[in-house]
């Protein structure tokens, strides 16, 4: 759980959001031993025999079996991917030590929720799951089938939310609302990112490139023009750049098409910036040298966009800025957390 929301890029990211997306099931099945540390530990050799103890957080404890239910969903994608079978080993093993990560922080986490306190109403609850509902478009039937096929009833799912709405309402406390966003905080980030609002020429591009080893003889250099002119002069008989690109997409036969998409001139690399500067739409580059090879660029068009002022984009530099504070003052405090808790950690999970 993030407290700017939620979010995920590539796989590790969707792995990432996968064990997120867990997170709050743990708590069904969290063994919560009371009575101080020793207790806890001592319980350790016993519990063994049933479930192995992987972890000690404070009075909580995490179990293998905690760590397998997590891990089950994900694992079975994995298998699915063929992986060779030393990677796929490493990438669960990595997997494990996340979820057992995210896991010591829900207990921490809970624990401060029963230190202060915090209540959650039925119809707290409730609202959330209309919410939920509605943002889906869903129906009781359709919620009750989609939290079966998770094993989950729908007094379980409640459970979750009123974890969710606690965790929720603990960061608002420890975090959110400590997190102040001045006009001169404002008006920094607007000067420092003049270039995203000052408004001006937009090229839309598309390349094709050609990489050199690390250090290319002449003859390296000589093929990597000549795969370019080769190119080029298909272009010259009549195939489009885009279709050109298209073909060499895949890089099987040395050169890699792309299509870049819209940079400003400020955006580019001195040498691409030299040589877009001044083309018009439909114009193909000369052949331009960079630090890892050579390509030639296709300016497909160019936008003239107005700039923003300050006053026009405040309310977004403010969500940027709030959201940038509250994800660094959350790991802050939780780190602290962590700093000031006995966590003791029983063996690889």
């Amino acid at each position: 759980m993030t407290p700017a929301g939620d979010g995920a890029k590539g796989r590790r990211d969707t792995m990432r959001h996968a064990i997120m997306r867990w997170w709050p099931a743990v708590f069904l099945w969290a063994v919560a031993v009371g009575g101080g540390l020793a207790p806890v530990e001592a319980a350790a050799a016993e519990a063994a025999v049933v479930d192995r103890i992987v972890a000690v957080v404070n009075e909580d404890i995490v179990t293998l079996y905690d760590i397998d239910m997590l891990l089950r969903p994900m694992a079975q994608d994995i298998q699915r991917q063929n992986l060779p079978p030393e990677r796929e080993r490493q990438t669960l093993a990595r997997l494990r030590e996340e979820i057992l990560d995210n896991l010591i922080n829900t207990k921490l986490t809970e624990q401060e929720v029963k230190r202060y306190k915090i209540a959650v109403t039925d119809e707290e609850i409730e609202s959330h799951i209309r919410q939920v509902k509605q943002r889906r478009g869903l129906t009781d039937e359709n919620l009750k089938a989609g939290l079966a096929q998770e094993g989950l009833t729908l007094e379980e799912y409640r459970k979750e939310v009123k974890l969710q709405i606690q965790r929720s309402k603990l960061v608002n406390r420890e975090v959110r609302s400590k997190v102040v966003i001045t006009q001169a905080d404002i008006k920094d980030y607007y000067e420092k990112n003049k270039s995203k609002y000052g408004g001006g020429k937009q090229y839309y591009l598309w390349n094709l490139f050609v990489k050199l080893p690390p250090r290319p003889a002449p003859a390296d250099r000589q093929a990597a023009k000549a795969l370019l002119q080769e190119a080029l002069a298909e272009v010259k008989r009549g195939r489009s750049f885009e279709e050109q690109v298209r073909l060499t997409a895949d890089g099987a036969k040395g050169i890699q098409g792309s299509e870049l998409g819209l940079f400003r001139l400020e955006e580019l690399t001195p040498q691409l910036r030299d040589a877009v500067q001044g083309m018009r739409p439909g114009e193909v580059s000369a052949v331009v040298e960079s630090d890892f090879g050579y390509q030639v660029v296709y300016v497909q068009q160019i936008n003239d966009t107005a700039g923003k002022s300050m006053a026009q984009v405040e309310a977004e530099i403010q969500e940027i800025l709030f959201r940038e504070r509250v994800d660094s003052r959350f790991a802050a405090w939780l780190a602290d957390l962590r700093k000031n808790s006995h966590i003791k950690i029983m063996g690889a999970p």
